[in-house]
């Protein structure tokens, strides 16, 4: 008989590590003798990036599942609420030249798309301010709920900002004391492999072997498992992403300074500047293409996005600085070792892409965890088919910012609209999308990272050319069009006038908590 699994162990700790350790701790009972055993080996001398500061809606549901506290996870990771992005100079560079891609869907997003009706009467809205009220909470200030909700309830879709290095801490703790992870401080240093190819145990500095049925990978850029120990190719987009560069800095708030409800991510010559505001300071960081400028000037770039809010306290800061690898590898299950996180790839951080990958691959690894070794290589297809997918479709993603925009002010931005760059899935969607818009149907799998709504809020916000075909009139769907601008005007004076700042909420919360459901 196939020997059943009982014991997952996974090697590295970060947010990868302990996303994926909370996953199946929670799932599978951990805490309970019948329950799958999770051990969670950490390197004590390796320490995080520490840069994925952006989350997605999907995290709530994440720390939910994982039976975690949001008044507890809101204090102790220094969280503050984002409700989407905010792109500035995306378009054409001008000063004026901005866009949102909101969380909430578009206004009667399953019964109708509001595109043509707002192409032919924008009324001086942009596209997500006319299908959508969260661009007036953003652009206000506001908070997407009151004190008063439930824990995880929304007025409006939300995500975190967060300090990694104390999320990371915050998970350990959680998963340690109340979800039975076994933690193991120490070095992994060699891994031992049964005839067949897999992994029966990895050898610890202090601890001696310990073996396992699964190992999960999260060991970060090192890959200690799935890269060096079973030599999987790792898949370069350097030539589609041209970003691999990243240089990123903390900065105090002023007295009181406001905290911004959404990322910020301006366009600059050779890449974009990132700009998250967390309740005690702002995490900020100039991404760039190194082929198209130079580190001393990528310094000088953020230091003038700075001055503007520090002003020449920008000239003594220090940079890290991280090198990005934009990519994937060939295979993320391999045997009985499966990879997540950086381990697994790595794109700019654009969309908050790196932790919903997280999410996703340890939400998919609880779900479909194998009952046994004899069905693992099953699991193992359909993961690595699906995850593949997954990576391609975010790179589409990412590309789409690049060559929606007109400029054509500098070789990164020409060389981004160079055909031979562009992904022929991409190539194909865009031919598409000159005559309709982006639908559900343009894609093949029900679980999307991205949905069309977020496709039609990019293409949209950044003036894609529509060749719209000729249609009759149709006094029934325009009669629905305009009472669905109509609600969504109401809506956003109702939301406008009755939430909170985000530091209001945010101080309340530290003060009074929400409700516990």
């Amino acid at each position: 008989m196939s020997k059943s699994l009982k014991h997952v162990v996974i090697v590295g700790g970060g947010s990868a590590g302990w996303i994926t350790a909370g996953s199946i701790a929670a799932m599978h009972n951990s805490k309970s003798k019948q329950g799958i055993k999770v051990t969670l080996i950490e390197s004590p001398d390796v320490s995080s990036v520490g840069v994925g500061e952006g989350t997605w809606p999907t995290m709530r549901g994440t720390l939910q599942k994982m039976g975690v506290s949001e008044t507890d996870f809101m204090r102790q990771c220094d969280v503050s609420f984002k409700q989407g992005s905010k792109f500035v100079k995306w378009v054409t560079g001008s000063e004026d030249d901005f866009y949102y891609h909101p969380f909430v869907l578009p206004q009667g997003y399953f019964d109708i798309n509001l595109f043509k009706y707002w192409q032919q009467d924008s009324q001086g809205k942009s596209y997500s301010d006319a299908v959508c009220f969260q661009e007036q909470l953003c652009e206000k200030g506001l908070a997407p709920k009151l004190i008063t909700s439930p824990e995880y309830a929304a007025a409006a879709n939300y995500a975190y900002h967060l300090d990694a290095g104390k999320f990371s801490e915050f998970l350990k703790s959680h998963c340690i004391n109340n979800l039975g992870v076994e933690y193991v401080s120490d070095h992994v240093g060699t891994i031992k492999s049964t005839d067949s190819g897999d992994i029966h145990s990895v050898n610890t500095k202090n601890h001696g072997d310990i073996s396992g049925d699964l190992f999960v990978d999260c060991t970060g850029f090192s890959s200690l498992l799935i890269g060096k120990h079973y030599q999987v190719p790792f898949i370069s987009k350097k030539d589609v992403l041209f970003i691999d560069t990243a240089l990123a800095v903390q900065i105090p708030y002023e007295e009181d300074d406001a905290i911004a409800s959404h990322t910020i991510s301006t366009a600059q010559d050779a890449g974009w500047i990132w700009d998250i505001g967390l309740p005690s300071r702002r995490g900020v960081g100039h991404v760039y293409s190194s082929s198209h400028t130079s580190q001393v000037d990528a310094e000088n770039v953020l230091r003038a996005y700075l001055h503007h809010s520090i002003g020449e306290k920008s000239e003594d800061l220090v940079f890290r600085k991280i090198d990005i690898n934009p990519g994937f590898r060939e295979k993320f299950w391999v045997n009985n070792c499966v990879a997540v996180g950086m381990a697994a790839g790595f794109l700019e951080p654009l969309e908050a892409s790196a932790l919903v990958m997280i999410e996703l691959a340890a939400t998919t690894i609880s779900e479909q965890l194998p009952a046994d070794r004899e069905c693992m290589d099953i699991v193992a297809k359909h993961y690595n088919a699906r995850f593949s997918y997954n990576w391609e479709r975010i790179i589409d993603f990412l590309k789409l910012h690049y060559i929606a925009s007109k400029r054509l002010d500098t070789a990164f931005w020409r060389d981004n609209r160079n055909p031979d760059t562009i992904p022929e899935s991409l190539q194909e969607l865009m031919s598409l999308w000159k005559h309709r818009s982006p639908s559900e149907y343009d894609f093949s799998h029900k679980r999307e990272v991205f949905s069309a709504a977020s496709y039609q809020y990019v293409l949209y916000g950044m003036d894609f050319e529509f060749t719209q075909m000729p249609s009759e009139a149709n006094e029934t769907e325009q009669k629905l069009a305009q009472r669905m601008f109509a609600d969504n005007r109401k809506v956003t004076e109702k939301y406008v006038s009755a939430l909170p700042t985000n530091r209001e909420l945010i101080s309340k919360v530290a003060k009074f908590g929400f409700s516990r459901v």
